[in-house]
């Protein structure tokens, strides 16, 4: 059974094997409220999941070091594992979906572990783990759904509490439940007032689904960039927790997350990944109740793979604003794009791309489309473009 005693020795076993991590202040996240981020993205490892996992070795016995340990993961509880497993000399084998980030599953390696890489999403690499268990004998390692490791991800609440004591609200990112299982266990012990509430991607609310029909749901698929929270089914231990201490779930979309991320790492200078920034999505988004409050959001990990950080990048700035695409329909005749720049450079905007079309099928024998692709500074921005492109006479496709 959790208790605050374990949570609170988890918090002493961990002192020389975690960091700190301090608040920092973002005032632009959300600015009818006032936003602190935890970023756990600056944990050893690049992740909260260090705590759990390494506290959770640290009460196995000497028969169950021995056996070795085996773990399933998206990749951030395998670095925790690994890393743990290492520092006690212990053999461990991680099972990785096949999509997990190049990153993750790199470090992974590094910090020691053999990594067996399955076909599918977490839950698939969760089921391969539990063969393995009983083919080899390895004691498994369970990223959420075990009291150890929800007592670990808990120390986060003892230190949100030191760090700022008359929080209002905290925002977790909800993927199986451990993380935010421990902090609202903790919070509500210590402090009931505090609003705690999750935020899940849209297309995987495993959880949320589950709570709303008071019983455990296996999602038959999951899609997300949030890879680190994509997660079919919750726990058994961790259903029943959020059940009584989480004051609601929200989700948010794909925009919406690569939304936050570039917000993170253009006011903030961090890099969160997609799991990571599902909070601050809340918080941007206002998904949540924090006008007038004090919010801590937490950033749950900051393993990206750079390959699809560019990509995230241009999805963020189209959400923001910050980038317009626009298609025009145009008579074929000259003067027509210098009428077109002429409108939006004396707006501010800058044009980064240019096609012009020719008339195709089904268009006027002497149209053309002319299709741009500009930085702009916010969605205002655009509209004003976007209007005096109209009063100007100008037909804009799409």
């Amino acid at each position: 059974m959790l208790t605050l005693d374990t949570v609170y020795r988890a918090s002493y076993a961990l002192k020389d094997v975690i960091r700190r991590t301090d608040l920092i202040y973002a005032p632009r996240i959300n600015e009818e409220s006032f936003v602190y981020l935890k970023p756990e993205n600056l944990q050893y490892t690049g992740s909260f999941k260090l705590r759990g996992a390494c506290y959770k070795i640290s009460t196995l016995t000497d028969e169950e070091k021995q056996r070795g340990v085996i773990a399933c993961s998206a990749g951030n509880h395998a670095q925790g594992v690994a890393l743990g497993a290492t520092k006690h000399g212990i053999k461990s084998l991680i099972c990785l979906p096949e999509g997990a980030p190049i990153s993750k599953v790199e470090s992974t390696k590094r910090y020691g572990a053999e990594v067996c890489l399955v076909p599918g999403v977490y839950d698939d690499a969760y089921q391969k783990a539990l063969q393995l268990k009983e083919e080899k004998g390895y004691t498994f390692i369970h990223p959420f759904d075990d009291e150890a490791v929800i007592a670990g991800q808990g120390t986060i609440a003892l230190e949100l509490l030191e760090q700022l004591p008359d929080v209002d609200v905290v925002i977790v990112p909800i993927g199986g439940g451990g993380l935010i299982s421990g902090i609202a266990y903790t919070l509500k012990s210590l402090k009931p007032s505090v609003k705690v509430y999750g935020v899940q991607a849209k297309g995987a609310p495993s959880m949320l689904n589950s709570i709303e029909h008071n019983r455990i749901e296996k999602l038959s698929t999951v899609s997300t960039i949030a890879d680190g929270i994509a997660v079919k089914e919750p726990g058994a231990h961790t259903f029943e927790l959020v059940s009584k201490y989480v004051d609601g779930i929200v989700t948010v979309t794909e925009d919406e997350i690569c939304a936050a991320i570039l917000a993170m790492l253009e006011q903030q200078k961090l890099i969160s990944e997609g799991a990571g920034a599902v909070a601050v999505a809340a918080a941007m988004y206002n998904k949540v109740p924090i006008s007038g409050k004090k919010v801590i959001c937490l950033v749950s990990g900051g393993n990206i793979d750079v390959t699809i950080l560019s990509r995230v990048i241009g999805r963020g700035l189209d959400m923001s604003g910050r980038s317009y695409s626009v298609t025009i329909d145009l008579y074929d005749k000259p003067g027509q794009l210098m009428g077109v720049s002429k409108i939006i450079a004396g707006l501010g905007g800058n044009i980064i791309s240019v096609l012009h079309e020719r008339s195709s099928t089904g268009n006027n024998v002497t149209g053309c489309y002319l299709r741009l692709v500009m930085e702009t500074r916010n969605s205002e921005h655009i509209s004003m473009i976007r209007n005096a492109l109209l009063d100007a006479g100008y037909m804009i496709v799409k």
